[in-house]
Formats: structure tokens, C-alpha cells, sequence
């Protein structure tokens, strides 16, 4: 850690305190090596409640350390109803496309029901969802783009059997301002299960029960 550049070990350690959603299974994964000298990476998984065995994530879900994960046991057999990623990328001479010295990589996925996967306003509903999460958990943060986009996928062959699966996948990043991290983190930590079909948490923040899987 002594090692690693002041800000980056900031950083770290306002991470570390982030109180994510107990809902979501968060841990630590391998980060990329070639977007930036530095880098660190979560994984969030939310899987459908199991009525006899519920897990929680503690008082407030906190992330309890970096550099090591923390995931809570899952159960194989649960259905996952989303998951996501997320990055923090570090380069102390900066990088020209982010206006800055950090940038935040998201990914989060969620399959859909067939009928809600032709709904024509899904992808623009979930980039403002977005932009509304950042502001109600107030990360202040600049230059912000990304793609939502939707996947139909069927099977063929000795695979026929399997039913057709039709999947949303958001693809986002932003250069973070001034303020601490965990707001980024507990922002997307919410985000990944909103688009499980969780109810959202702040008041004024409006989940999407139409990413829901049936």
C-alpha cells in the first residue's frame, strides 16, 4: 500500500467504507491491467431471495477490504436476477478523454421479460436512471458516457430446448469530482439491484420493476 500513489490508496480507503446494499453480494475481482497504471475492481451479484436462509451484508453492507475479497457465500442453486462491475481506474499523469487523473468503469446486466425486452424506452430509462441514481446519492461527477443495450439470444440445434433469454446490458463511465468514492460505489451497488427489480432505498429515486425477471 505505502507504495501506491496518495490519491489511489485514498481512494481505496473511501471505498472501503462504502455501505453498499445488503442485497448485493459484493467482492473484489481481478482489475485491468492495461487502461491504467492503477486499478481496482467489485463485483456485484443479486440473486432472488430465498425464503429460508436470508443473508445480509451486516448493519450497512460495508465493504470491509480492499485488496482482498469479501464476498458473502452464495447459494449455486439461486437464481441471479442481475450483476454488475465495477472499476476505478487510476493514472497519475492523467488521461486526456477523462479530464482527470481517475475514471469510474460500470457494467451492469439483468435478464428481462420477453414483453418488457420490446419496450422501445427501455435502454433511454435506464441511462436516465442512472443519471438520477449518481444525483440522489450525490456523486459529483463529470463527462459521463455509456451505451444500454438489449440481447436476444436463442438457442438452436441440441440446444432448442432452451428458452429464448432477452438480457439488458448497461455499459457506463464517468470521470469522478470532488467528494469521496463511496458515494459512486453505494450509488451503483443500488443501481445493479434496481435493475434486479429491488424497490430503491432514497426517497425521490424510482426503481425499475420492468427489468424484472418473471
Amino acid at each position: 500500500m505505502d507504495e501506491l500513489p496518495e490519491e489511489f490508496r485514498t481512494a481505496l480507503g473511501e471505498i472501503r467504507r462504502s455501505a453498499p446494499r445488503a442485497e448485493a453480494q459484493i467482492e473484489e475481482i481481478p482489475a485491468p491491467r492495461r487502461l491504467a497504471p492503477y486499478a481496482v475492481a467489485l463485483r456485484a451479484e443479486v440473486a432472488a431471495p430465498d425464503p429460508h436462509h436470508l443473508r445480509t451484508g451486516g448493519p450497512t453492507g460495508a465493504v470491509s477490504a480492499i485488496g482482498g475479497a469479501d464476498a458473502r457465500d452464495s447459494d449455486d442453486e439461486a437464481e441471479q436476477l442481475a450483476a454488475g462491475r465495477f472499476i476505478l481506474l487510476h493514472d497519475p499523469d492523467g488521461q486526456d478523454a477523462w479530464d482527470g487523473t481517475s475514471r469510474v468503469v460500470i457494467y451492469i446486466r439483468a435478464e428481462l421479460d420477453a414483453e418488457m425486452s420490446n419496450d422501445p424506452l427501455l435502454a433511454s430509462v435506464a441511462w436516465t436512471w442512472l443519471a438520477d441514481s449518481l444525483s440522489q446519492y450525490g456523486a459529483v461527477h463529470r463527462r459521463a458516457g455509456g451505451t444500454a443495450t438489449r440481447i436476444l439470444s436463442e438457442s438452436f440445434g441440441e440446444l432448442a430446448d432452451r428458452d429464448a433469454s432477452n438480457t439488458v446490458e448497461l455499459r457506463a463511465s464517468w470521470t469522478p469530482g470532488p467528494g469521496a468514492l463511496d458515494t459512486h460505489v453505494e450509488a451503483w451497488s443500488d443501481m445493479v439491484c434496481s435493475f434486479a427489480g429491488l424497490p430503491a432505498l432514497p426517497d425521490g429515486v424510482v426503481a425499475m420493476p420492468t427489468l424484472r425477471r418473471s
